[in-house]
């Protein structure tokens, strides 16, 4: 049997990752996308000649209901430190707009909280870095507290803000820009802000 450094990045998220997120309460089926390609790559053009830049894919994104990611977590083989992919998973957090951002090497996870989303400490401080066994990986009700920090939400404007929009199995997803700009819309809504000025595109019609 091979030891766990020689496993590859895949086999670590296979064996360790994914059951320790599972055993967490996180449902495969509904909320744990895995290789999530969220860009197609930068189009260069030189002379008449074009060329794609290299994709942009998360390993595991985590979502509280469709269309609401609450994390994005970067794995690593484990010749790599617990903290190796964090760097790489802030990068993909900013850029989906998400809070949550963690590495694993399958020995445990480091997480960040961005915008200090996390829990207060003994201090009452709130927690920016969380260093955490494979057997502590948070709950959904834990990164859901942690969205609704990022996001100026409170437990009256919550419902508004788990309003599912549809899309169905005949259209296509939102892309990442499109669900960041209508989820942005819909919590300040919940927020009880009286003016938001929506800049549309052309062809996507009226509101």
């Amino acid at each position: 049997m091979n030891s766990k450094s020689e496993l590859s990045e895949r086999d670590i998220i296979t064996k360790y990752i994914l059951p320790a997120i599972e055993k967490s309460g996180w449902n495969e089926q509904t909320q744990i996308r895995e290789e999530v390609t969220f860009t197609a790559g930068r189009i260069f053009v030189k002379g008449r000649q074009t060329k794609r830049g290299e994709k942009k894919r998360a390993d595991i994104i985590l979502y509280y209901k469709p269309n609401i990611p609450v994390a994005v977590i970067e794995a690593k083989d484990n010749t790599h430190s617990v903290g190796s992919g964090l760097q790489q998973a802030l990068g993909y957090a900013e850029t989906l707009d998400i809070p949550v951002a963690i590495s694993s090497n399958g020995d445990g996870f480091i997480i960040q909280y961005r915008k200090n989303c996390g829990n207060l400490d003994s201090t009452q401080q709130a927690i920016i870095t969380q260093e955490l066994d494979l057997n502590d990986f948070p709950t959904q009700e834990d990164l859901w507290a942690c969205y609704k920090r990022y996001n100026g939400l409170d437990d009256k404007s919550e419902q508004t803000a788990l309003s599912q929009y549809f899309f169905g199995n005949d259209c296509y997803p939102p892309r990442y820009y499109q669900r960041i700009a209508v989820n942005r819309t819909v919590e300040a809504i919940a927020r009880g802000q009286k003016r938001i000025l929506l800049v549309m595109a052309t062809g996507t019609g009226t509101l």
